[in-house]
């Protein structure tokens, strides 16, 4: 009677198996071999001593559910883990305790499911590592502290800060775009990262919404990113008699409004891409025109000389333009205005803005990036939040010198721009 009630369990643990299989989508083998591990845990805490030189192992019919345990002598262990290295099988014997069927089930049910999940995130895991560098949709799922997590298909995604778009506000069960970056390490085991920063993502959108990009007839050359703000692309063909820049915008700028909207109306600067480091140049520094630029090849350094009328576009709001253009082209970039005072510097390596600030110290720089304050825009905006950082004094004044500048400089920009927009 026993006996029966055991098979009857054990005909439970199959179907259990073939039922999490098919809705899991998980291999049975993996399944099974849980099981059997979780077998051999449950004898050794009510029967056996981890410490005997007895090595158990498990026999589980997969199609009846049937199990039995099996204990052989050890013969060779690893003297470092003690893992058993070999066992006399020809020695061993049926060690199944009556009514260890009931026993196994109730005690294993925890460490199968552990295993089942185990077993689920690494073929997720598998899965997304051969995405990477690809985009997919998400939905926003909830706020892990200032992490976003996403359902992103099989499994979730986890958007760090430092992966999103500055100024962009995530809210739950809203569907975004995100790139698949890589697979990290937490505290909590591997991850599938996501971004909505990285410049690659802004190339895949292009391919997405752009057929000559995807065929390879049009090719993105060079791409230069401040997320949130601006990208500079310089594109090429490939193929006699397709204009490059023309198929990436498309008719009525229906192509290139779509990556826009995508990214939340960041600003996109298209150029044609160049061999001629000055004519490069000349297009990534547009809108502004009327340029002198004088070139080093050797150095991989530029000097521009704008007119009074052309500085601010050149440099940018808070440097942007200056600072892309000088990302984009690999060249430092100096401007100096029509009587030769420098105005602008760029090397191109600024990661944010703030990493242009003579004097601003590592700690101080890692706060403001922690709370996503990376621009002069940013500080500007919200003096009240960054003030309440208590910052040294020095830091303090520091930041306080550069935005009154910027908010003259940006007073003179906007200033000007009304003044084109109305011609």
């Amino acid at each position: 009677m026993q006996q029966s009630s055991n098979s009857m369990v054990r005909t439970e643990f199959a179907a259990a198996i073939n039922q999490i299989a098919n809705e899991r989508k998980i291999e049975p083998e993996s399944i099974l071999e849980a099981i059997r591990q979780a077998l051999i845990s449950a004898y050794r805490k009510q029967y056996g001593d981890e410490n005997d030189n007895v090595h158990y192992f498990v026999e589980l019919d997969p199609g009846t559910g049937e199990s039995k345990i099996f204990g052989a002598p050890v013969l060779e262990r690893d003297e470092e883990t003690l893992e058993v290295l070999k066992w006399d099988e020809k020695k061993a014997t049926d060690v199944t305790p009556a009514g260890f069927g009931r026993i196994a089930a109730q005690t294993a049910k925890q460490v199968v499911l552990q295993k089942i999940r185990e077993s689920e995130r690494e073929q997720i895991i598998s899965e997304y590592t051969s995405k990477i560098g690809e985009i997919v949709s998400a939905q926003i799922l909830r706020m892990d502290g200032r992490t976003v997590v996403l359902d992103i298909g099989r499994g979730q995604g986890l958007m760090p800060p430092e992966e999103q778009m500055r100024g962009e506000f995530y809210r739950i069960n809203n569907h975004v775009t995100v790139l698949i970056k890589e697979i990290r390490e937490t505290n909590r085991g591997q991850a599938v990262i996501v971004s909505r920063a990285d410049a690659a993502i802004v190339s895949k959108l292009f391919e997405r919404e752009v057929p000559e990009v995807a065929s390879g007839a049009v090719e993105i050359a060079l791409i230069a990113r401040e997320a949130g703000v601006r990208t500079k692309l310089a594109v090429r063909s490939t193929q006699e008699g397709v204009d490059p820049v023309g198929s990436c915008v498309g008719q009525r700028g229906v192509r290139v409004q779509e990556v826009i909207r995508e990214l939340n109306n960041e600003k996109l600067d298209i150029i044609p891409y160049s061999d001629n480091p000055q004519l490069l140049l000349q297009a990534a520094l547009a809108p502004a025109d009327s340029l002198t630029i004088k070139i080093d090849e050797k150095l991989k350094v530029a000097t521009v000389t704008a007119p009074d009328d052309q500085l601010s576009l050149a440099i940018g709001r808070g440097g942007q333009n200056a600072r892309i253009a000088a990302k984009l082209s690999g060249y430092k970039i100096t401007i100096k205005s029509a009587g030769g005072e420098v105005k602008s510097s760029a090397t191109g390596k600024e990661e944010y803005e703030i990493d242009t600030f003579t004097g601003l110290s590592e700690e101080t720089r890692s706060q403001l990036v922690e709370h996503k304050l990376t621009t002069l825009g940013d500080l500007s905006r919200f003096k009240d939040k960054w003030h309440a950082f208590e910052l040294p004094e020095d830091q303090v004044e520091l930041l306080d010198k550069r935005i009154a500048v910027f908010e003259v400089e940006q007073a003179k920009y906007d200033a000007e721009r009304i003044g084109r927009e109305t011609l």
